[in-house]
């Protein structure tokens, strides 16, 4: 596929987890960080927002931390780096290297034309796809390599997610273009 077919490809939202410290005291940073909430009768964890890139961190006293909303891959390193400064700042020891990696990518993308999920589910008639419009009004493909799974409505929109990297992601439309060729 060439880049011109990946037009509408967009990434809506990027997680990444690790480890940032050997622990972290969450009643301190959530009195020492702004915009860093403890509310542990709700969640187990502290919640720091930052605005710029805009993301939602989420901390626990274990030295992890889930990092979610990012919506550009340049976007995680600029946030962790913030997120690891203000810990820093706040009396607590971070790792020199925080060991933090994308768990999941989700991405829209739109196919341009109508998807019949019916004709679909017939035609390929697999084990891997999920097709009940009374519960759910798309189609789930579980791609099987690269580990994708794609939703399709009906409208032409897909939704992927399960990539690592965009590679996956382009991996796993490529394969489900293939797939759809002739069917729609």
């Amino acid at each position: 596929m060439s880049d011109k077919q990946y037009e509408s490809l967009k990434i809506e939202n990027i997680v990444a987890s690790g480890s940032v410290a050997d622990s972290i005291d969450l009643e301190l940073i959530s009195s020492k960080i702004e915009n860093c909430e403890l509310n542990t009768k709700r969640f187990p964890g502290a919640v720091y927002r930052i605005e710029s890139p805009k993301m939602a961190s989420l901390i626990f006293s274990s030295g992890k931390v889930v990092l979610t909303g990012i919506r550009e891959n340049s976007a995680l390193d600029e946030g962790l780096t913030q997120i690891i400064d203000k810990m820093r700042g706040a009396g607590i020891e971070c790792y020199e290297k925080p060991e933090v990696t994308v768990t999941n990518i989700v991405c829209s993308y739109d196919i341009g034309n109508y998807i019949n999920l019916n004709k679909v589910v017939v035609t390929l008639n697999l084990e891997n796809i999920e097709y009940e419009p009374e519960q759910f009004p798309g189609l789930v493909y579980r791609i099987q390599d690269p580990k994708i799974v794609a939703l399709l409505f009906s409208s032409g929109k897909i939704i992927l997610t399960g990539g690592k990297n965009m590679d996956d992601i382009r991996r796993g439309l490529d394969f489900l273009e293939l797939k759809l060729q002739g069917i729609m």
